[in-house]
């Protein structure tokens, strides 16, 4: 075979089979799918939930993608005497198309989102990630069938290229995983992902076509807008909502939003389109009415206690209002950047611990014994299931003091889709002679669904009385919280349920009806610009 570095006698341009620059695509390429793959998680799990649903489309969609794209390139590859320019004009392509994910994911979030949990997460990824994704998987055919110089070779060949590939993918797991999502917001990593495959595909046309008109296509990632540019927006009412803060973490999409209206201002965490807590600015009250649950009950089941572990920092409000009752209080978050965004603008200041940590992991560990322990994490929608097993509960209970109390913010359903929510009292009850449930809203005069305060501890019921609580101040948007204290739930004794374990615990599963109201309810309640950008 004649040697393809060469330039031909007619044209003095090298018609390539370049070794080494396949090696180096096939690399790209194989990373490229898997930082696509991982950050697609980032990209719709603020809006679905970054639950099983939400892998499984990502994982559904890459895997149809990649056959398409395989199936595809192996009839381009056959059919075409250029196959080579095909390989990089399909990786320009898809370089484009994932520079696009950063501006496209705003409409395609709204136009999917009428179609619930399942069908919106799989159909987002698919209009998100599906091209780009198609034409990364025609490369692999395309790049064998021109780096075969002979029949012999084949086997060598392909286990050579598909071995690099599979580095690559090794490579930018890792990469995206534990290095660039700490470092880079989401949007930045989709651009100079795009922008490396653009690279890629100019070098070839510049170098091996002698094509140098394409090299402005290099300036195209600098055009798309950076995440999180949005600062401030006037909304119809007349409130105005600031961005004050936002990044990227390991565990998700962070930001301040600060709402002004005349002389009210009030201040949210959000971290993956879900309110982790909000605070009035000038009082630091909680606006919400959970954290008063939190904080009120287990004091007046138990009112000498002296130790408290929080699990689940959020804004901050329930640790520094015990603290503020005499009673030291450790917490726990497996974020350190909650820890840093609860210090900076939330005022957050404790005299005891704060521990960076798994709260499993942490409450399987030996160590103090505790009056209030306090759960109150959230993982998309839901509390991880591996906090609410059996198994983890009762690794709760060894870490409770003598009198101790257990609560626990749940998001729930007392009416329709209630089989996940009776499960979790009745893995509750399993554990701890008393378990008391406070909806967080009007029972009566809803559908059933949202925040439920659970309690659970080793003595008699206690009846909340109001001159047990009449020393505690309450915000204004939050009064009716007084009343729903004196409001307990109980699941009819017939209600289907199961006994929670780490072996079997279909949260996910479940209660998806539930979740999918959630996430309206946020969605309905947040600006949409500043969760999707």
């Amino acid at each position: 075979m004649k040697d393809d570095l060469k330039p031909t006698p007619a044209t003095g341009v090298r018609n390539p089979r370049p070794s080494a620059l396949l090696l180096v695509t096939a690399l790209v390429c194989g990373a490229t799918v898997m930082v696509v793959e991982v950050l697609g998680s980032r990209v719709i799990g603020p809006f679905f939930g970054a639950s099983l649903y939400v892998w499984t489309s990502l994982i559904t969609v890459t895997l149809v993608a990649l056959a398409a794209g395989y199936w595809g390139g192996g009839v381009l590859s056959d059919r075409s005497r250029t196959s080579i320019d095909w390989l990089y004009l399909l990786i320009g392509l898809a370089g484009v198309f994932i520079l696009l994910v950063p501006l496209l994911k705003i409409p395609v979030i709204k136009l999917v989102l009428p179609l619930g949990l399942r069908f919106g997460s799989l159909a987002s990824a698919g209009l998100l990630f599906g091209p780009a994704l198609i034409l990364l998987g025609m490369v692999s055919p395309l790049i064998v069938r021109n780096a075969i110089r002979e029949t012999a070779s084949i086997g060598r060949t392909v286990g050579l290229f598909s071995s690099v590939s599979t580095v690559g993918s090794f490579v930018g797991t890792v990469c995206t995983g534990f290095v660039l999502i700490a470092y880079f917001n989401v949007d930045r990593i989709f651009v100079v992902t795009g922008g490396v495959l653009l690279l890629l595909s100019v070098m070839y046309a510049g170098i091996y076509r002698r094509f140098w008109l394409c090299v402005p296509l290099l300036f195209v990632p600098f055009l798309v807008p950076e995440a999180g540019a949005l600062h401030s927006k006037l909304l119809p009412g007349g409130t105005r909502v600031s961005r004050i803060f936002f990044k990227d973490t390991f565990y998700g999409n962070m930001q301040v939003l600060e709402y002004s209206f005349g002389d009210r201002r009030t201040r949210e965490l959000i971290v993956d389109a879900t309110i982790q807590g909000g605070i009035d600015v000038v009082s630091g009250a909680s606006v919400y009415e959970y954290p008063y649950f939190q904080q009120f009950i287990p004091r007046a089941i138990n009112p000498n206690g002296k130790e408290c572990l929080v699990i689940g920092l959020g804004a901050g409000v329930i640790p520094m209002w015990y603290e503020q009752q005499g009673v030291r209080t450790d917490v726990v978050d497996i974020d350190p950047h909650v820890f840093d965004v609860a210090r900076r603008f939330f005022s957050f200041r404790i005299g005891g611990e704060s521990i960076v940590d798994d709260a499993r992991y942490f409450l399987n560990r030996p160590g103090k014994r505790y009056d209030y322990v306090i759960i109150d994490v959230f993982n998309g929608d839901n509390t991880p299931f591996h906090v609410l097993s059996k198994e983890a509960l009762m690794t709760v209970k060894q870490r409770m003091a003598p009198g101790g109390v257990l609560g626990i913010n749940l998001w729930g359903n007392l009416k329709s889709d209630t089989y996940m929510t009776a499960s979790i009292v009745r893995t509750l009850k399993e554990v701890f002679r008393t378990v008391d449930i406070y909806p967080g809203f009007d029972n009566a005069a809803s559908e059933g669904i949202g925040n439920l305060e659970v309690f659970a501890y080793e003595m008699a019921p206690v009846t909340i009385h109001a001159a047990a609580l009449a020393g505690y101040s309450v915000h204004p948007l939050a009064d009716n919280v007084r009343q729903l204290m004196h409001k307990k739930f109980e699941f009819p004794v017939d209600t289907p349920a199961i006994t929670l374990t780490d072996g079997y615990n279909p949260i996910d599963f479940y209660d998806v009806k539930t979740r999918e109201i959630n996430r309206k309810r946020i969605i309905d309640a947040t600006d949409l610009d500043f969760l999707m950008s």
